[in-house]
């Protein structure tokens, strides 16, 4: 690694040494042997990061990249690199400012200790690395002995999100919830080291009863809150995808985003399966959305499959169409009993709860469950509205959800299994729930509460050849009597 790597892993360090460097200089009174205690402390850490950084070493061969570590025992990973799903290369401010990245491996192990990191590389040698890395090889002899990066192919820009979009940043829920956060992370911070400073379990108790005994301070504080989600919400959704570009380069999709660290994220466009919209109630009223790519072998998908922040819908269509091909059939409804089913489970529980409330004379916990009896009606038909599923002949899609409403677009190719369930309260309603096992992504995407013969004829239109073994002769019947083999046969 690069020596500056010296000027970075001691101040990574402070914050863990913040608490034993304060308990040092308290219990020696802040005398000189405290303070030299101290700077023996601040020393060792040192000493340990040049020791690490000395004992670490990598070497990229024809087939593989060995990451050596000899600190105390002697490690040796060997990752191939024909294991090698992407490359991301992460620069934070302060590696940013003295030219340094980090380079990840993501070997689609889906573990951060069966990847390798390399920390820290100059960023003209983290991005020449990460060329030799990604190149598709035909075989051992096409590697060049140099480990020199290949010519740069042509790039095609997909996307770059504008500046001014970074307005939507606050109708994601994603960050606005952003200051309760910062909130319970102080307050578990204090009470994690509360007794390391002197905030005893008294003195945290006296507080509490001060601040209740004025309650114009906590409905100040709760305003204040509130009216801080927009601004987090946006700051935050800005530091995290400044300057979002989504390019090909070299066989990959490589999206770059980030203010203040800065990342860029490779993926195999040829293990791209199709792509997921994802958005909440806030977000579907302002027409924005969300996407990911489905791909094989991701071993963490949330983060490294993203492909577009919070942008409108019509772009983000745009985008999917040309990076994993369109999709422009409508999603058809489910039957009325989803409906139902979303309006018992929405509405019923809370009436019980009402209702248990008046038996027992407890009138207030009466009236709030009223209220999310009435508010789960509108909820309730908002996800039956959600529910949808459809196939062009290449490609299916499934939609669920209303808080956060889930389309996914898989290519049929992905498909490599079908599950189709059915509860005894659907069974009831003539309902299945049909899920198509995939590769990649989450692993299976449902098609909730469908009608028995339409959840059938839907797996059927996508892989006809799986499921026509299966079928009965007589349409609209889970199972019975007529199968190919002359007994009971089920879908």
């Amino acid at each position: 690694m690069s020596p500056r790597l010296l000027l970075i892993d001691p101040i990574r360090l402070l914050p863990s040494l913040v608490v034993p460097l304060a308990g040092v200089l308290v219990a020696g009174g802040f005398s000189a042997a405290s303070f030299g205690w101290a700077a023996v402390g601040v020393a060792g850490a040192v000493v340990y990061s040049l020791l690490r950084w000395a004992t670490f070493t990598y070497r990229v061969t024809p087939d593989r990249i060995e990451l050596t570590k000899s600190f105390v025992g002697r490690s040796v990973r060997a990752i191939p690199l024909e294991r090698i799903r992407g490359v991301d290369v992460t620069a934070s401010p302060l590696h940013r400012l003295l030219g340094l990245a980090v380079l990840k491996l993501d070997t689609g192990a889906g573990g951060e200790d069966e990847e390798g990191v390399l920390d820290a590389l100059t960023r003209e040698r983290a991005e020449a690395l990460r060329g030799v890395l990604l190149v598709r090889r035909p075989g051992p002899s096409a590697v060049p002995d140099s480990g020199a990066a290949p010519p740069p192919a042509p790039e095609r820009l997909h996307a770059r999100v504008p500046r001014t979009w970074l307005g939507y940043g606050p109708l994601s829920g994603a960050y606005l919830l952003t200051p309760f956060a910062l909130l319970a992370g102080a307050i578990g911070l204090i009470v994690q080291w509360g007794d390391e400073f002197g905030l005893s379990e008294r003195t945290a108790r006296h507080a509490l009863e001060w601040a209740w005994d004025r309650p114009y301070l906590l409905l100040m504080a709760a305003v204040l809150l509130v009216l801080a989600m927009p601004l987090a919400g946006g700051v935050l959704y800005a530091v995290f995808n400044w300057d979002f570009t989504l390019r090909s380069r070299d066989g990959y999709l490589v999206a770059e985003r980030g203010l203040l660290t800065r990342r860029t994220v490779s993926l195999e466009r040829r293990r791209v399966r199709g792509y997921e919209l994802a958005d909440g109630l806030i977000e579907r009223r302002a027409g924005l959305v969300r996407m990911w790519a489905l791909v094989t072998g991701l071993g963490d998908s949330s983060t490294r499959g993203q492909l577009l922040p919070v942008t409108p819908r019509a772009f983000a269509e745009w985008v999917a169409a040309d990076v994993a091909g369109p999709f422009h059939v409508t999603l058809r409804p489910h039957p009325r009993g989803a409906l139902r089913r979303r309006l018992f489970r929405a509405v019923v529980p809370w009436i019980a709860v009402a209702l248990a409330g008046l038996a027992l004379g407890w009138r207030t916990l009466a009236v709030v469950a009223l209220i999310p009896a009435v508010l789960g009606v509108p909820l309730a038909y908002d996800r039956y509205r959600s529910l949808g599923h459809g196939h062009d002949g290449m490609r299916l899609s499934v939609r669920s959800g209303s808080l956060r409403r889930a389309q996914a677009v898989v290519e049929r190719r992905a498909v490599v299994g079908w599950r189709i369930r059915q509860t005894v309260f659907q069974r009831r309603s003539g309902l299945v729930t049909v899920v198509a096992g995939v590769g990649a992504g989450s692993g299976g995407y449902a098609a909730v509460d469908t009608g028995e013969e339409q959840g059938v004829t839907f797996a059927a239109e996508v892989t006809p050849e799986w499921l026509r073994p299966f079928l009965s002769s007589a349409p609209g019947a889970l199972g019975g009597s007529g199968g190919p083999d002359g007994g009971d046969a089920a879908g």
